[in-house]
């Protein structure tokens, strides 16, 4: 029996933990890389440095892989379609995968499904970003390009019409959403396969540090039965109407007023999930790999009452190594994920997961540890 190949394209973090968790199955994989440096590429045996921008990149990229996945949103739609068209098995495919691509497609076609979102619209210039925010209240409104926007790049807090002005020099079309006032952000992800069996996670809290997830609280405390449920049943719906293969995340608003509100997708595993490498029974990452190759998917269920997940950010302190005898020592059951990046201030470079019957406990040792790693913390 020949084992199948998986084209991962993008080489970042998330292609380097997919990577291992296809390894214990016997999955080759091979990687579409910008530099051999980059995360994935350090330990992926099959790299082929390039460009997914380029169409014969990817064209000669997918030959010899069954199916092709991604660890960013980012090739350019009309080359996915030339790939579909050639008989490549892309997943998710581009009907799906343009939601994530595009914040005004995905508004679009959330309105039309009926899954509750911010008031939006597409604004033309900051005049118009102004009328827009007296439709909904006044200012301030939130301005996003629709497109190439992560960690809270591309993302603009708006006061005023003058304000206004910087969304529109990057020469793409921007969407205007209401300021929700909300309790807290939370996360619904599930996996999705082609034959249509479907997987959900514990809804779960994310806290962001401008703009940037800090940490990750599985599941979401004090978060009722009842919403949970509309949360996880909302992201089935919503990879069943898209068409989503592999993982979705489904970022989510807690309004002060009880309800949920969609704030963005992500059609790849996500920063959101990684909690689960150690928290679940079977791993968003596992999961994926399952699911782009229409294997039975895996139990999704925790495997602790609570698991918290700290981003490692990069700060003044590149010796990272050193910090492992301190937190390894401190918290024996600490499971420490680096990506093989340089260090860089505020660059995230790895992740700490740790889990217990004791929320505060479980949160201060995961906050602990990142703190450590970071330098931040020193004793």
């Amino acid at each position: 029996m020949t084992f199948p190949v998986v084209g991962m394209v993008g080489g970042g973090q998330l292609a380097r933990m997919t990577h291992e968790a296809g390894i214990p199955l016997g999955i080759k994989f091979k990687l579409l890389s910008d530099t051999p440096q980059d995360s994935a590429a350090q330990v992926v045996s099959e790299v082929v440095i390039g460009d997914y921008r380029d169409l014969d990149t990817l064209r000669d990229f997918a030959r010899g892989c069954d199916v092709i996945t991604f660890d960013h949103e980012h090739v350019p739609a009309e080359h996915l379609k030339t790939l579909e068209a050639d008989g490549v098995v892309v997943r998710p495919g581009l009907d799906a995968l343009v939601h994530a691509q595009d914040k005004g497609v995905m508004r679009a076609k959330l309105d039309e499904i009926g899954a509750p979102s911010p008031r939006h619209r597409i604004v033309a210039d900051p005049a118009d970003a102004a009328a827009f925010a007296a439709e909904v209240g006044g200012f301030p409104i939130i301005l996003k390009t629709v497109r190439g926007g992560y960690d809270g790049k591309g993302v603009w807090f708006v006061r005023s019409e003058e304000d206004a002005r910087d969304p529109f020099l990057a020469g793409v079309a921007v969407l205007a959403e209401e300021k929700v006032e909300y309790v807290r952000e939370l996360a619904a992800n599930i996996v999705r396969s082609p034959h249509g069996q479907a997987v959900a996670y514990p809804v779960v809290e994310s806290q962001q540090v401008d703009g940037v997830c800090d940490t990750v609280i599985a599941p979401a405390p004090g978060l009722s039965e009842e919403l949970s449920g509309q949360a996880q049943e909302l992201a089935l719906r919503i990879g069943r109407e898209l068409g989503v293969v592999g993982h979705l995340a489904v970022e989510l608003f807690e309004t002060t007023d009880g309800r949920i509100l969609v704030n963005e997708l992500a059609m790849r595993p996500h920063n959101s999930g990684h909690w689960t490498q150690d928290g679940a029974i079977t791993s968003q990452f596992a999961n994926h790999v399952r699911a782009v190759l229409d294997l039975p998917l895996g139990d999704p269920r925790p495997r602790a009452t609570w698991t918290v997940m700290c981003n490692v950010l990069g700060g003044d302190y590149p010796d990272m190594y050193t910090a492992y005898l301190h937190c390894m020592a401190r918290d024996p059951q600490l499971k420490i994920h680096m990506y093989g990046k340089d260090v860089k201030p505020g660059r995230k470079v790895g992740h700490v997961n740790t889990y217990g019957d004791d929320l505060d406990d479980v949160l201060e040792r995961a906050r602990h540890a990142a703190g450590y790693l970071r330098g931040t913390i020193v004793e």
